[in-house]
């Protein structure tokens, strides 16, 4: 993806007036946006380059064993994320002394293994740490049983799942800034579409197409600069606090987090273990995020319904129905905002599992992976969905237009014009609401 240094995102029309600047629209400079995505995307590149940063006074057999284990189904979701850890501390200079190195054949039976897929997972061993170790130890001697030295899963999975979050939301922050170009592409391609604006869901004043798709643009923009905090608050690294209170080996908590392209280290152990503000806060931006979605798939679904007529969905984003022919549904419009409830629901789950628990570590803590990993997954598809739909729906400017003519939209702009003219507003008020309330007829299309 090719990044510029700057990026114009927002913007912003005046109601009912011809538009020019930039791509045809005025523009609010919003500074930074792919400049920010950059420094995310390039720390999480660094740190997930370590996976082939690998020097030759490293056991093979370690670095082949650790491979295929973490290419396992359990606990798959880290796999990208554990290796790097892992390998960072086998190589810590503090480190190397304690490793040994294995023959060739030991190598080429690891690297069979690992060619043909054999590697079994035990239940009996709790976790997929545990088995790796026990794997190692079983083949490789000694070294696979120095593994774990001076260190706990606690922090081990803790610099994990901060690993997994810093990848993930820069993923997630490219999907963003997709979803706000097809905003703008969809409001300079109907630039000159006016529509009526709402307020309590009945016809307010007039509006430019264009000014309404730009308000959803400017709440994604404030939902990248929540998603760029959850970085800064994921990129802090937990190795070295080993359970909850360091440990007597000198694991270099600031070279590891260097290492691993972290910006700082926890700078106490008990809460390196036990943090998941970061978690809660991410769960916090996808739930905003999601109900902002929501409200868009509100309008689109009823936008696009007989009774408002102003757009039309792709036919790939629509589905029929079984039994009636003529129907077109807004079922993936549908979807999204129905999946922004199981959001909630695991902002909601995290905060009660976190609320009672007592220094450091607890078992609880487990259940902080589903919600977020389901998370990720529903967000990135409904931002996925909606590049896609925001680039391929047709508006019906005729429609939006007519309907326009045939009411009293502009009846605020009546009375700003007897105000104006020297008629102290409220009267003017009263003049245009008296004007419209005895109209022998009033067509509403």
């Amino acid at each position: 993806m090719e990044i510029p240094d700057d990026r114009y995102y927002g913007i912003q029309t005046s109601r009912m007036v011809k538009v020019s600047g930039c791509a045809h629209l005025p523009v609010i400079f919003y500074p930074g946006m792919h400049r920010a995505l950059f420094r995310i995307k390039k720390a999480c590149a660094l740190a997930n380059a370590e996976i082939g940063a690998l020097k030759p006074e490293i056991s093979r057999a370690v670095v082949e064993a650790c491979d295929r284990a973490l290419a396992g189904e359990f606990d798959k979701e880290f796999q990208l994320d554990m290796w790097p850890v892992s390998y960072t501390h086998l190589t810590l200079p503090t480190k190397r002394l304690v490793y040994i190195s294995v023959d060739a054949a030991s190598s080429k039976k690891k690297k069979k293994e690992i060619d043909e897929g054999r590697f079994a997972f035990s239940v009996e061993l709790e976790d997929v740490h545990m088995n790796v170790e026990k794997r190692l130890t079983d083949d490789i001697g000694d070294a696979g049983a120095r593994l774990h030295t001076a260190r706990s899963r606690n922090d081990q999975c803790a610099a994990d799942l901060h690993m997994y979050m810093r990848r993930h939301i820069a993923k997630l922050a490219e999907k963003l800034i997709a979803v706000e170009e097809a905003l703008i592409g969809v409001s300079e391609k109907y630039k000159d579409v006016i529509l009526p604006g709402y307020t309590h869901m009945q016809r307010a004043q007039p509006v430019l197409f264009a000014h309404h798709m730009m308000a959803y643009c400017a709440m994604l923009q404030r939902d990248f600069e929540r998603l760029v905090g959850c970085y800064e608050m994921a990129d802090a690294s937990p190795l070295g606090a080993c359970a909850l209170a360091g440990t007597t080996y000198p694991t270099m908590p600031k070279e590891t987090a260097e290492k691993l392209h972290f910006s700082k280290c926890y700078g106490n152990s008990l809460d390196a273990v036990s943090d998941r503000d970061y978690l809660l806060q991410f769960l916090s931006f996808a739930s905003i995020c999601m109900m902002h979605l929501s409200r868009l798939s509100e309008e689109l679904i009823l936008w696009s319904t007989g009774e408002f007529g102003f757009i039309e969905l792709d036919d790939g984003y629509s589905t029929g129905s079984s039994i009636m022919p003529q129907k077109k549904n807004p079922d993936i419009c549908e979807l999204v905002r129905g999946k922004t409830g199981r959001v909630y629901g695991h902002l909601v789950a995290l905060l009660t599992v976190m609320k009672g628990l007592p220094l450091a570590y607890d078992k609880d803590m487990q259940e902080d992976k589903e919600g977020v990993f389901d998370t990720i997954d529903t967000l990135r598809f409904a931002l996925d969905i909606y590049a896609g739909i925001l680039s391929t729906m047709t508006v019906n400017g005729a429609r939006t237009r007519a309907v326009l003519e045939n009411d009293f939209s502009n009846a605020t702009d009546m009375a700003d014009y007897l105000a104006k003219k020297g008629l102290p507003f409220r009267r003017a008020h009263a003049a245009v609401s008296y004007t419209h309330l005895t109209l022998p007829t009033k067509r509403i299309v």
